[in-house]
């Protein structure tokens, strides 16, 4: 093993994780499914990045994501035999310390397998000399030519710590075409594939604004990129697998957790407006046209916190005066508490109906979230307070929670420091250490002028509607913002979309981005426009800002609203 694919112009890479929790068996369903000459995996969110910060403080050995060695347990024989190089960023806060386990688990199944890792990431004990605070965790993104220097050596394995999502893709490409460092528009399109197989079967379904099309979803089929030397890559699956790859479920994936139409990297700025999709057969999509560009100076570091502590309780209001009911709790259990924590907010979720047919339809919810550095402010001092209320307060009164101890949050930042300033060492599995250069050339980031927009139609009947009877959408976070991709399927949908969905139009329609910065990103190639959101999130996803942290339904509650569409764009 250890030989990339044998085909000269094209890699077919799969992926088998899209988080730290995604589906055990996928590994083993992606080797058993079908040819591939590289399978890999993505383990790191920004909340998993902290979690992983806290089992390092328990356990220096740890910082690692512990179902992926599970996995390799499981399936490093059926890898070998296959000849399929594994390459995931399950090595964490820890990737030296996972290489060592694996090497035990090879040992221990009598197996000899090369196993290599890159390290250089971990920023933490230089985080004050850089300017980056007291973080608990600080993790530089690098990029993919740590993983092409292990590849190249022969490992049957690479484990890396927090690379972007997409490297461990555009590295074993990169391996196995050759490519150097300025081929941008070549990295660009793995970029591009890496993006969409990342997260794993959301690009076979999962997630997707348009489901009911894609019949009984059931258990959808991983991706997998087919990767050819110029770039471009057929996104597809294992036959006989659930799920579907389409244009739409690609696009939904591209859509992403992107920002404008310049996606940066440590290795390539790919620009996104550039790309076609296009469908080349069942299950197959093309990705095909990617330009790329010299990468940004800086590299984006991930920074977690623990800013405290936390705790909630959730009442549970029934029948007629809702609001009196909700005034009443809120000032009995204010003026109750001994000591105010430092952050106290009350939500209300008319979630009631009149004349409900079951108790459950009449009811709302009233949530308050306190926080505070000190744990004995949102502890018992709150929550026992909070139950107090029960037989005092509105008729009715109840709770969906129980009194307990408040617990650890996290808060989450984005730094940027010089590409210079960071390692970025491959470490072979003979122990070789080998220092990749950070990029030669830089661009610095600046945002595409918004296209012009195609001209008006004619706007006859109207009917209105659900957007999201023509539109489809994908939302998800970065830090403390959140993302929408909106996009269509004609061209004439199109012209309306884009004269209408202006920032003006969501900040309407979602009311709690009204106070909020947003920016609109036209992407006229995908027929599709992206919002950010700043600071919905508030502090990132373990500050728990909103009910959805991660925004993951954000697009379709924009999809639910009712705007004046032209009805000959309905269906």
């Amino acid at each position: 093993m250890g030989n990339l694919a044998a085909d000269p112009d094209l890699i077919r890479i799969g992926n088998c994780s899209g988080f730290y929790g995604d589906r055990l068996s996928a590994m083993r369903e992606m080797l058993e499914g079908g040819e591939l000459d590289v399978l890999t995996g993505d383990y790191l969110a920004e909340l998993t990045m902290l979690i992983l910060g806290r089992d390092r403080m328990k356990d220096p050995s740890l910082g690692y994501a512990k179902t992926f060695v599970k996995q390799i347990e499981e399936c490093l024989g059926l890898a070998l035999d296959k000849n399929v190089q594994i390459v995931a960023n399950a090595g964490g806060l820890n990737p030296a310390g996972l290489a060592d386990r694996l090497r035990k688990v090879a040992a221990d199944l009598g197996l000899n397998a090369r196993i290599a890792h890159v390290e250089g990431d971990d920023l933490v004990a230089r985080a004050a000399e850089l300017d980056l605070g007291q973080p608990l965790t600080a993790n530089a993104y690098l990029g993919a030519w740590g993983i092409v220097e292990c590849l190249n050596s022969g490992a049957d394995i690479v484990v890396t710590g927090r690379v972007t999502d997409a490297s461990v893709i555009v590295g074993p490409a990169a391996a196995h075409f050759g490519w150097g460092r300025t081929d941008y528009d070549q990295l660009a399109g793995a970029v591009a594939a890496g993006h969409v197989i990342e997260c794993s079967t959301q690009a076979t379904g999962g997630n997707f604004a348009f489901f009911t099309e894609l019949g009984d979803l059931g258990r959808p089929g991983f991706p997998i990129a087919e990767i050819r030397r110029d770039g471009s890559s057929v996104i597809t699956k294992h036959e006989g697998t659930g799920g579907a790859v389409t244009v739409d479920t690609v696009e939904a994936q591209l859509m992403y957790e992107i920002q404008g139409a310049r996606y940066a990297g440590p290795d390539v700025t790919t620009r996104l407006d550039t790309l076609t999709l296009a469908q080349e057969g069942p299950d197959r999509v093309l990705i095909s046209g990617v330009t790329g560009e010299a990468p940004p100076p800086q590299l984006k570091v991930s920074l977690n916190t623990l800013g405290g502590f936390r705790n909630e309780m959730e009442f549970i209001l029934t029948g007629l005066d809702i609001e009196a009911k909700a005034d009443l709790a809120r000032r009995q259990l204010e003026s109750w508490l001994p000591v105010r924590p430092a952050e106290l907010s009350w939500t209300l979720s008319r979630l009631d109906r009149p004349d409900a047919p079951t108790e459950e339809q009449a009811s709302a919810l009233l949530r308050c979230v306190v926080r505070d550095p000190d744990p004995n402010k949102v502890g018992r001092a709150f929550s026992s307070v909070a139950v107090e209320l029960a037989l005092a307060s509105y008729p009715g009164a109840t709770f969906t929670t129980m009194p307990g101890n408040g617990a650890p949050y996290g808060v989450y930042t984005p730094g940027y420091v010089d590409a210079a300033e960071v390692p970025h060492v491959a470490v072979l599995a003979d122990g070789t250490r080998v220092d990749i250069a950070p990029a030669a050339e830089n661009l610095a980031l600046a945002p595409v002028p918004e296209p012009a927009p195609p001209a008006t139609l004619p706007v006859g009947e109207t009917r209105r509607v659900p957007l999201g009877t023509i539109a489809l959408a994908r939302s998800g976070d970065k830090g403390g913002d959140a993302n929408i991709g909106v996009w269509v399927r004609t061209d004439e949908q199109w012209r309306w979309l884009v004269h209408t969905l202006t920032v003006e139009a969501v900040q309407a329609l979602l009311p709690e981005t009204a106070e909020l910065t947003v920016t609109r990103h036209v992407l006229p190639n995908l027929r599709a426009v992206n919002f950010i959101v700043s600071g919905l999130l508030g502090k990132g996803v373990a500050y728990q800002a909103r009910f959805d942290p991660q925004a993951k339904g954000l697009g379709e509650w924009l999809r639910s609203r009712h705007l004046d569409i032209p009805v000959e764009l309905l269906p």
